[in-house]
């Protein structure tokens, strides 16, 4: 019989952005770490840091396969995250959403665990209700180039509360929004990312449309807290549930603030608007600031300045 109180913990997708700050959340909060990765968007540079740490695992598989394996929570990750990299095997990203839900599912209910769903903002397309709640359910079109993340997506959120509702499982979903900070790919194609890179180069800075569509972002720190404080919450309470900063900016805002704070000669130049790019998007996160009594302590200059500092120094050692 186990006694350790020791969790141990599955991370799918945890040598990404997100996987990476919250393996290293889980295991200075005392969890033993199995991080899984198929190293498609995700890197071993990533954790290298916690690769000697005793109670961290790294494995990697494709969740698109069946994983066998005793845990007591996981945390559904596994998926690229920036159209760049979606887009780039559109079916592929579907079987990850969807058939990557299904097999952690089946884990988690073999052995019976508490599974996080990393649910996304794209779930509400190109919305018409501003702010976004969670009762809202979309604006989606299902045959676009960006569907194979959104609709796989929805369709993980789906396959979740089937198993919550047929089989009893424990499950959380979060619909995570725009969310920046160190160790973002600096080439996927992301606003934050892009802009700081092309800022510390002095290269163009790319806008696409004139700049006026609106996005929330939200400091990885403060997402990886409210993720944690999720999972750690009640069963009775699963979700969906958004995760994010309701602060809202013009992409020619980031721009602008990006210039100021690296000192940049960089431009703005203008390209045209990409299909179903959405022209607004901000959380509303009344649900979360009442169940779990969150809210984003980071603003967007404080986060871009450690952001910034990240990029800085990953150039700097690129160029030597």
């Amino acid at each position: 019989m186990r006694t350790a109180l020791r969790k141990r913990t599955l991370v799918t997708g945890g040598a990404g952005f997100l996987g990476r700050h919250l393996c290293k959340r889980l295991l200075a909060d005392g969890h033993e770490v199995l991080c899984v990765d198929n190293f498609f968007t995700g890197s071993k540079s990533n954790i290298i840091e916690l690769l000697d740490q005793p109670f961290f695992e790294l494995l990697r598989h494709d969740v698109t396969f069946p994983l066998y394996l005793e845990v007591d929570e996981i945390y559904n990750l596994a998926c690229p995250a920036s159209p760049v990299h979606y887009q780039f095997d559109p079916v592929q990203t579907t079987k990850t959403s969807v058939h990557g839900a299904i097999n952690m599912l089946g884990l988690a209910k073999r052995v019976k665990a508490k599974i996080f769903q990393a649910s996304t903002s794209e779930v509400y397309g190109d919305p018409r209700i501003h702010p976004q709640p969670e009762t809202y359910w979309g604006h989606v079109n299902p045959v676009g180039t960006r569907s194979c993340y959104d609709e796989g997506k929805r369709c993980a959120e789906t396959l979740f509360f089937d198993y919550y509702r047929q089989h009893g499982l424990r499950i959380k979903v979060g619909r995570i929004f725009n969310t920046y900070g160190p160790f973002m790919h600096p080439d996927d194609g992301r606003v934050v990312s892009n802009f700081i890179v092309q800022a510390l180069r002095n290269e163009p800075l790319t806008i696409y449309g004139e700049g006026q569509q609106t996005r929330s972002f939200c400091y990885v720190d403060d997402l990886i807290e409210v993720m944690v404080r999720f999972m750690d919450s009640d069963d009775s309470f699963t979700g969906p549930m958004n995760m994010g900063n309701p602060g809202e900016f013009t992409i020619k805002e980031l721009a602008e603030k990006i210039l100021a704070l690296t000192g940049s000669r960089s431009v703005l130049e203008y390209h045209p608007l990409p299909n179903d790019d959405p022209v607004q998007r901000r959380p509303d996160i009344s649900l979360a600031q009442g169940k779990l009594g969150w809210s984003p302590r980071i603003d967007l200059d404080q986060g871009l300045k450690q952001t910034i500092a990240y990029f800085q120094a990953l150039l700097e050692t690129a160029r030597q």
